[in-house]
């Protein structure tokens, strides 16, 4: 992948020059302040700890990454479906949220290019009687998704008239369903799916249901990536030189296997 040449200097020099003030103060400067939203909780992308601090892998990875940038960032609390609404809004220059680059969003925002790709699942409790290939085994049966991401879009597209479709402010309240039989079935992100349900744990009362899914990519997109507005073409430049040294140094790869057992990698990055 081609490595940029980007300092902290850079970037304040870019941003300004962006809004058209270049001036003594934006050459002097050694960081640029950004404000990152993420959706809370999506375990264990970023959730609240004990004592209610932000946790999570793309938490460290954010901080990692606006260190080597020399940013001063902070993080923003927003919910999911305000979060696109928000950056064009400036209410935060950022998002890092699991935010898969489909082509829906590009015509909104502007796109890093992807750090992650972490499948879907179907989730079920175990022993149910579901064949997701035999329609007659659906019917009568509802399915959780958190609404508006693309986990929505594909159970729209491919199961609204099969299953009785509920949308969710976030994975956490399906997952919560789900353990109350108030579904049948939830679609989630696989990583997701591990942490709230333990799919895969011998003790589990849940399990997965047919294989991961990472296509069509029409739907799903091209993996995670940060998302900035349409003309901060310099902080997304900024976040990629970034990513390439993390990903050079091995940097990525250690973190990832703090938080995952599988490879999260998108394919650009393997």
């Amino acid at each position: 992948m081609k490595s940029r040449s980007f300092t902290g200097m850079a970037v304040a020099l870019s941003l300004a020059a962006l809004s058209g003030t270049v001036t003594s103060s934006a050459i002097a400067a050694d960081t640029q302040h950004v404000r990152l939203a993420v959706d809370v909780p999506y375990p264990p992308f970023e959730y609240r700890n004990a004592d209610g601090e932000l946790e999570g892998f793309e938490i460290e990875l954010g901080n990692e990454l606006c260190r080597r940038a020399e940013l001063d960032c902070e993080w923003v609390v927003q919910g999911w479906d305000g979060i696109i609404p928000g950056l064009l809004a400036h209410k935060y220059d950022a998002i890092m949220s699991s935010m898969r680059i489909t082509p829906a969003r590009e015509r909104q925002v502007r796109f890093t290019e992807p750090y992650a790709m972490s499948p879907k699942v179907w989730v079920a409790r175990k022993g149910a009687d579901i064949d997701l290939d035999d329609p007659a085994s659906l019917d009568g049966h509802s399915v959780g998704v958190q609404r508006g991401t693309t986990q929505d879009a594909f159970i729209t597209e491919r199961y609204a008239d099969t299953l009785d479709v509920r949308r969710y402010a976030t994975a956490a309240e399906v997952a919560l369903d789900l353990e109350t039989q108030r579904l049948d079935l939830a679609f989630l992100n696989y990583p997701v799916a591990l942490d709230t349900l333990s799919i895969g744990d011998a003790d589990s009362e849940y399990e997965q249901v047919g294989p991961r899914i990472n296509e069509p990519e029409s739907i799903f997109g091209l993996g995670n990536a940060i998302a900035v507005h349409p003309r901060d073409e310099a902080l997304a430049d900024a976040f990629n030189q970034a990513l390439d040294e993390v990903y050079a140094d091995g940097t990525f790869e250690t973190l990832m296997e703090e938080y995952f057992d599988y490879d999260l990698r998108p394919a650009s990055r393997r």
